[in-house]
């Protein structure tokens, strides 16, 4: 049995520097495969996982060598932090290496949503039409106010790169002391007011119990008229039902859903944002890039290597 157990995907070049230092069993489908997971794990001192990895008391019980959850990504509502804490077990999230890759997504969503439709031009183009009107009359990102909830790493880089489009930058932070350098780069407003002042609204807190439809049916309707959504964080913080309707009725402009509360949708969910234009529903891919599927990767192998030391 192995010593390192990698149950999900992972960059294959930084995997095989750990398979040449360590004895490893990857498997990048491991993490739907609980009854095998849980025997894998019985000698294993290391775990590294993405976000499809349950890491629960259950697991945790199976798993009396484990040293280590190294978390390909940021985000910890799969595993239980206080857990593994009890059992001596280190969480280490791969902070900050793919806040490129979430930022990227966040100004790309953001310019595409406040043109409107102007780049779903393209079977119009193609067929003969050339409805100037129709694809003009959107948006301009710069001039803009750009509201970020969550300031932390990710949120940061969404808003250095928000400035260099010319927008204001105002963000909202429930952790973060009013000493934090960070608010240097950004006007720190209160939540209420940040739905009131913001153009582009940018999630990136994570999902506890208090962050549960923190943005819900009041704070759609206390957004600015034609304002847009974009929801890179965790499915759950912003409710979707009361989403649906803020962008059937007009009030919402536009919103770029990357993380729903049920992943993959449900039909259900599915019904619910049928037939919407300008929403971009993507599969919890915004920080996925070829650059930081590297990095957090290394992250990860990393910290395996500082915790168990030399194989």
């Amino acid at each position: 049995m192995a010593d390192v157990l990698i149950s999900e995907f992972m960059d294959k070049p930084t995997a095989e520097g750990l398979i040449a230092e360590y004895d490893v069993h990857w498997d990048p489908d491991l993490w739907g495969k609980r009854d095998e997971l849980k025997a894998q794990i019985a000698s294993a001192k290391a775990i590294i996982v993405r976000n499809g990895t349950l890491v629960n008391v259950d697991l945790l019980d199976a798993a009396p060598n484990l040293q280590i959850v190294a978390r390909m990504g940021v985000g910890l509502d799969t595993i239980d932090v206080a857990a593994c804490k009890k059992r001596g077990i280190e969480v280490c999230p791969s902070i900050g290496a793919n806040a490129a890759s979430v930022a990227e997504y966040v100004i790309a969503t953001s310019m595409i949503l406040l043109r409107g439709p102007a780049y779903y031009a393209t079977p119009d183009v193609i067929g003969g039409a050339w409805d100037r009107p129709k694809f003009a009359g959107g948006v301009e990102l710069g001039g803009r106010t750009m509201g970020i909830v969550g300031f932390g790493s990710i949120g940061q880089v969404v808003g250095a790169k928000a400035a260099a489009m010319g927008m204001e930058v105002i963000a909202y932070d429930a952790m973060m002391p009013d000493d934090a350098p960070a608010w240097a780069q950004a006007r720190r407003v209160k939540l209420p007011d940040l739905i009131r002042q913001a153009d582009v609204i940018s999630l990136h807190c994570p999902l506890l119990p208090q962050t549960v439809n923190l943005i819900d049916t009041a704070e759609f309707a206390a957004m600015k008229q034609g304002a847009v959504l974009i929801n890179s964080a965790r499915g759950g913080i912003a409710n979707e039902a009361a989403c649906a309707a803020a962008l059937r009725s007009g009030k919402l402009a536009g919103a770029a859903l990357d993380t729903l509360a049920t992943e993959p949708v449900t039909p259900e969910t599915g019904a619910l944002f049928a037939g919407i234009d300008n929403l971009i529903l993507t599969p919890h891919i915004a920080g996925v890039t070829l650059e930081s599927n590297r990095r957090i990767a290394e992250v990860a192998a990393q910290n395996v290597r500082r915790v168990l030391g030399a194989a």
